[in-house]
């Protein structure tokens, strides 16, 4: 069996955002019971409930980690269950965690080449102390069995797979044209199981996309029968953010795909046998994160869930 635990549902700046003066993020600042707040996306992973792999280290990772009593420390002085970290792109909302778990607490720490390369570029990381936490390149089609920092297998297979994204935006490349510089290992997915006696994968499996930018016939093909999909909800619509008044570009500009619409979401994995889909990071401009929203409704009457913080899953 697989515990997931959804840390954080929000897209960056979480939700209400901390200069966001929307209708919505009003409603949730005033304790609006349909409007509940949500913190910067992550969930964590376990297969026996004491050791968890942590998937993107939100800058919320601390208040995530006090409100999950799972990840609370068990014994002696120091202790924590969360034995790794795997990052899935290099966006800040995904790596400033990592800032907060620098006191001396040993764990593993997965990405691909390019990502590990932009925190070795950034000095403050090294706050990190290597003698407790060991970075750990991770291959793209490579299934592999992420342990604690001492070797020890948590009972997991990963396989990391390249989806369609951007860069970090702190990493643009203006004079790269319209790609801004992004490689293939600058965004990936995740297909996460449980490992049985001998290595071998049993099912159930879960898919994390928390940034995908187009759905191709290829990554279809992958999602094809998931048990549990974690899927980008960034945004309702492509031109979301611009019709707010909130921002001055689009959902694929950003990197992200959008729910509605013919090209959406919805849409595109309609004729997809996926068991549980679920929206997770969520933008604080989407009608979605609001439990009375048309869209809301609207994405639930298509077969869809809206993420939580707090919203524990099992396979």
């Amino acid at each position: 069996m697989l515990r997931v635990l959804v840390l954080g549902a929000a897209a960056g700046g979480g939700f209400p955002q901390w200069n966001s003066n929307s209708p919505a993020s009003r409603r949730s600042r005033q304790g609006d019971p349909k409007a509940p707040p949500a913190s910067q996306s992550s969930i964590a992973v376990s297969r026996d409930g004491k050791r968890w792999l942590v998937l993107n280290a939100s800058p919320d990772i601390r208040q995530q980690i006090n409100a999950s009593p799972p990840l609370h420390p068990a014994e002696g002085e120091r202790h924590s269950p969360i034995a790794s970290v795997l990052l899935t792109n290099a966006d800040v909302d995904h790596v400033a965690g990592l800032l907060t778990l620098r006191e001396s607490q040993p764990f593993s720490l997965y990405a691909t080449p390019r990502v590990l390369s932009v925190l070795a570029e950034n000095p403050i990381f090294g706050v990190l102390n290597p003698e407790f936490v060991e970075r750990r390149p991770l291959g793209l089609g490579e299934p592999f069995a992420p342990a604690t920092r001492d070797g020890a297998p948590l009972g997991l297979t990963v396989e990391a797979f390249a989806v369609p994204g951007k860069v970090a935006l702190y990493k643009e490349d203006a004079a790269a044209g319209d790609d801004w510089g992004t490689v293939e290992e600058d965004t990936v997915g995740l297909r996460v199981s449980a490992t049985g006696d001998g290595g071998a994968e049993r099912e159930p499996s879960l898919f994390y996309l928390p940034g995908c930018a187009a759905l191709t016939e290829a990554l279809k093909a992958r999602l094809e029968g998931a048990d549990l999909l974690l899927f980008d909800g960034t945004l309702w619509r492509d031109d979301e953010m611009l019709v707010q008044g909130a921002g001055v570009k689009t959902g694929r500009r950003m990197g992200h795909l959008s729910m509605s619409g013919p090209d959406g979401s919805i849409a595109g994995l309609a004729g997809l046998a996926i068991r549980r889909r679920v929206f997770i990071h969520i933008n604080n401009t989407n009608p979605v994160l609001l439990l009375d929203s048309p869209e809301r409704a609207e994405a639930e009457a298509a077969g869809w869930e809206i993420a939580h913080d707090g919203m524990e899953l099992t396979l």
